[in-house]
């Protein structure tokens, strides 16, 4: 009920003294109270009704409304029965707070306005009720009919004027138009960060899919555009609700508002977890025929014909070449299976593929798209290169849900049957090379396979960190003891391939400045950089840190 509406009732003969933050604001409870501070007890939204036998002097009036406008509540209601009229300082302190002021005559008592709020909230409860499970019907029918998710999520969007999207926890769209990359992020990382749900981020409200104790592996619903009812951004008070406390909130007119609004993104949500069991139980029944290529074509033999005929049975054509892509998990009960719904879900709507496991770790091949084709992610990728990229910065959206959890991601070059055991095999070494990499999302291509990172990677981690050290070490200590950069410098300068002045602009500093630091780099470590062979030494030993 909005406070226009409870001043407008011409039976309670209510005065307004101080409109405060305005009338069309809502009530969602009446708190009648004459405590000189009951600001524990308001939650925010109450209009609270007082007699005013709480004040003995001035001074009682400041106290008291400071609590009351602190703790959130719409409006004060003040009786005169006690001093005939509501004390000017009363007045005063409500304009100094900003709290609405209404007087309440003598002649109505406190049950009257009461009664008014709650009779109001409770109507309105009823049509929203009404209204809800209108829509839930129309939902249901839908359903019913065959309509897929995109058309249910676009059904939700007309209905209720906002632009609902279903999402992996990654990011891919799995219905509902294309995301910008910046609003996709952030809904990401609200989603995997988030302490409970709902929650708003921006402009988007966001509800879970379904139960789940593990959220880089959930779903979501973004419904963009005005939704009061989540976590972040809602004033105290700025809805109204049932006439209970903590209720669910009222209609925000006569036939609906926000708060169904939710319940029917809330419902699109409990749609969409159904949807997503229909999809997992089809994956499940088509996961041993992927799982089966995987294994002869890891065997070495990707160019048989009983292979080929594997995956034409799983979903891609082999000779129009396919790219490999291995995760690895680790610290999760299902390494295997948790990267199974990893990799499905950050491929949703690209194109063939088939998503296997082998080995503990999970296994896509992708296919090239069909020309011309698009989906919610956007323009579709034109190769199943493309396709690996896009893959790679879905699973990277993830890393802030990870915790102590590690993904290591390896993809193998563009291959056709003759070459695809060895596409496999360049996959598996490059995840090899990504697990010895930092960061909770580590990424390793078959092309760096010949560079002297994977030279690096193939060397048992004490080695590696033992030649570092003994090449490091003065330089190290030397920076720590004085609080110097030397081995940034060094790491700079070896990165701009020896150039003075290069350095110096990406340093921020003089010429001469990393000329002298350079020359210290030369006494500590006993090296000359002007020789490529003690070049050599030092770039090896920073990256292998």
């Amino acid at each position: 009920m909005l406070l226009s509406e409870l001043v407008s009732r011409p039976e309670l003969d209510l005065r307004v003294l101080h409109a405060g933050q305005g009338l069309d604001r809502s009530v969602r409870w009446v708190y009648t109270t004459d405590l000189s501070d009951p600001g524990r007890y308001l939650g925010g939204g109450e209009l609270v009704i007082s007699g005013m036998v709480w004040r003995h002097d001035p001074s009682d009036s400041e106290r008291f409304v400071a609590a009351v406008a602190r703790s959130g509540a719409v409006a004060l209601a003040a009786g005169e029965a006690v001093f005939g009229l509501v004390p000017d300082d009363v007045v005063e302190a409500c304009r100094r707070h900003d709290l609405t002021l209404l007087a309440v005559p003598v002649a109505v008592s406190f049950g009257a306005v009461t009664e008014a709020v709650v009779g109001a909230i409770t109507a309105a409860r009823g049509d929203r009720l009404a209204y809800t499970l209108g829509r839930q019907r129309q939902l249901l029918s839908a359903v019913a009919g065959g309509a897929g998710l995109d058309e249910l999520a676009a059904q939700v969007s007309a209905t209720t004027g906002l632009t609902c999207r279903v999402l992996t926890a990654s990011g891919r769209v799995v219905a509902g138009p294309p995301l910008p990359d910046g609003e996709r992020d952030a809904v990401v990382r609200a989603h995997l960060t988030a302490e409970r749900l709902p929650i708003s981020v921006g402009r988007h409200t966001l509800h879970p899919v379904g139960p789940g104790t593990l959220r880089v592996t959930g779903w979501l619903v973004a419904a963009e555009g005005p939704l009061p009812g989540a976590d972040a951004g809602r004033e105290p008070g700025d809805r109204s609700t049932s006439g209970s406390r903590g209720g669910p909130g009222s209609t925000t007119g006569p036939d609906h508002g926000p708060t169904e609004d939710a319940d029917t993104v809330a419902e699109l949500a409990a749609i969409a977890a159904l949807d997503r069991g229909r999809r997992r139980d089809a994956v499940a029944v088509a996961r041993p025929i992927a799982d089966d290529a995987l294994a002869r074509i890891a065997a070495g033999e990707g160019d048989r014909a009983e292979t080929r005929v594997r995956l034409r049975q799983a979903g891609v054509e082999p000779d129009g070449g396919l790219t490999v892509v291995i995760l690895r998990v680790t610290d999760v009960p299902d390494p295997g299976g948790i990267a199974h719904q990893l990799l499905t879900d950050a491929l949703v709507g690209d194109g063939p593929a088939i998503v296997g496991v082998h080995d503990g770790s999970g296994v896509a091949l992708l296919g090239t798209p069909d020309p011309g084709s698009a989906s919610g992610q956007g323009a579709a990728p034109d190769t199943a290169s493309d396709r690996a990229a896009a893959a790679l910065s879905a699973l990277r959206r993830l890393a802030p849900g990870l915790g102590t959890r590690r993904l290591s991601v390896g993809t193998g070059r563009q291959a056709g049957p003759d070459a695809l055991s060895g596409a496999f095999s360049e996959a598996a070494h490059a995840a090899g090379i990504a697990a010895a990499r930092p960061g909770p999302v580590a990424v390793a291509r078959a092309g760096e396979m010949l560079s002297h990172v994977a030279l690096l990677a193939g060397i048992p981690d004490d080695v590696r960190r033992g030649f570092a050290a003994q090449v490091l070490r003065p330089l190290l200590e030397h920076d720590a003891r004085s609080g110097t950069e030397l081995t940034d410098t060094l790491d700079a300068f070896l990165d701009e391939s020896g150039s003075w002045s290069r350095t110096a602009a990406r340093l921020h500093l003089h010429v001469n400045t990393v000329r002298y630091r350079i020359g210290r780099v030369e006494e500590l470590t006993g090296r000359d950089l002007g020789r490529f062979a003690d070049r050599v030494d030092l770039y090896l030993a920073l990256r292998a840190r």
